[in-house]
């Protein structure tokens, strides 16, 4: 394999498809610099022409130079011939290496396709319904999940602010309890259900590591790097899980292998300002439960389908109001093919708040990482598709239930949550 086949798209299909690609990159509001890949493609390609051609006449003359010697024979005319050679060869070995690294870095620029069936749109606003499930209800003068959490006393934003800064919160006493109930009721539902193994990840990772699934660079502005020792904090599950398999060969009967995983969160969320980031709106850390999937190409649709209606299943269990949007080509991320929302409803906010996005990365992560399967001994290698969802993050989940499951007086726990809870309501 190409050295610079599995970091990116692939170079042919690249080079074959220049307008689709540029095409697909507009409709993806990104702006690679596709036209410099490809002139350092070209000069690339040139490179190792040049560099074979005098490679091979290296060869030819140094048989030369062994008969000549053999036959004591003068041979300094062409040793010094081939020592130029040999010097124009190592230059050009150097440009090789400076050419393929700005294309590497290049690269990392160029998005994944989108999935034929991902609609043309600029915003989240351009997202088209495919479904909803319950009816949201719409509450007068209700309080908000801040003003609840602070009457019950299981949610502290305050000194969450004042120990770390805005954006982290402590759960406390039956807060706590309610959080750690919601992630073993998914975590057991996705188990014992869904028939997903149970990982628990790292929650630092390298640089490496989150260039394979495309975090970097694209999200770095938006991600906790610890610079003493060159790691980054996770802004997902997803970035280990899917790395767990980097570099190595799996076997077609072992697909589809689906893993499941509870870990912290950290996202910086750059940007971020306003009503839109009150209490658990957005926050810093959040608690998620993450879905990922390694999957035969020709699987990879069905189980987008399958993975998303996993996590869906988790709100309807709950007793809470959701839709499900296909996300349009401006809004689906910079790796995925194709992308759905699952939008939990606020009846306080009045508004509908992400608690899942369920992705198809198709083989692009994959290619990155070097993850690859046979279908049988004598078959070359293909890529893995990978895939993830949140299944689901927590925090908004939990805003959903206090603004729901609160009467004024108690917070009624979902019936799903008591066994793990040991308490029906908090009071």
């Amino acid at each position: 394999m190409n050295k610079l086949e599995n970091k990116m798209l692939d170079v042919k299909f690249i080079r074959e498809n220049i307008e689709l690609v540029k095409e697909n990159s507009a409709r993806k509001n990104e702006k690679p610099n596709i036209n410099r890949f490809i002139e350092l493609d070209a000069k690339r390609r040139n490179i190792i022409q040049e560099s074979q051609d005098l490679k091979n006449e290296r060869n030819v003359v140094s048989k030369e130079i062994a008969d000549l010697k053999k036959k004591k024979l003068d041979a300094e005319t062409k040793i010094a011939e081939m020592k130029l050679v040999s010097e124009k060869i190592k230059v050009l070995d150097d440009d090789l290496r400076i050419v393929e690294e700005e294309i590497q870095t290049l690269a990392l620029y160029i998005p994944n396709m989108l999935h034929e069936s991902v609609p043309t749109g600029k915003t989240s606003q351009d997202n088209i319904q495919i479904r909803s499930w319950g009816e949201p209800k719409i509450f007068d003068k209700k309080i908000d999940h801040i003003e609840i959490s602070k009457k019950l006393g299981i949610i502290d934003f305050e000194r969450g602010a004042k120990v770390t800064g805005s954006g982290f919160a402590f759960y406390v006493g039956k807060g706590a309890a309610l959080e750690r109930a919601l992630i073993n009721f998914m975590l057991e539902f996705h188990i014992e259900t869904n028939g997903y193994t149970e990982i628990m990840a790292p929650l630092m990772v390298t640089p490496d590591s989150a260039r394979r699934t495309g975090q970097l660079p694209k999200m770095e502005e938006d991600m906790y790097y610890v610079e003493k020792d060159n790691f980054y904090l996770i802004p997902t599950a997803e970035v280990p899980i899917t790395n767990y398999f980097a570099d190595e060969m799996l076997r077609y009967e072992d697909l589809p292998l689906r893993f499941v995983g509870y870990t912290p969160c950290f996202r910086r969320e750059a940007g971020s300002y306003g009503k839109e980031t009150r209490g658990f709106l957005r926050v810093h850390q959040f608690n998620k439960v993450e879905l990922v999937k390694f999957v035969a190409p020709e699987r990879s649709y069905d189980e987008l389908e399958s993975i998303t209606f996993n996590a869906e299943t988790i709100l309807q269990l709950l007793g809470l109001s959701y839709r499900v949007m296909l996300l349009c080509s401006g809004d689906t991320s910079f790796s995925s093919a194709k992308t759905y929302d699952i939008e939990c409803w606020s009846p306080v906010e009045q508004s509908w708040l992400e608690v899942s996005s369920c992705s198809n990365f198709e083989d692009f992560q994959a290619r990155r990482a070097n993850i690859r399967f046979k279908r049988n001994s004598q078959a070359k290698p293909e890529f893995v598709h990978t895939l993830n969802g949140s299944g689901l993050a927590t925090s908004r989940v939990i805003v959903a239930i206090l603004e729901q499951f609160y009467d004024g007086e108690k917070l009624f726990v979902p019936e799903p949550l008591r066994k793990f809870t040991g308490f029906d309501y908090i009071k």
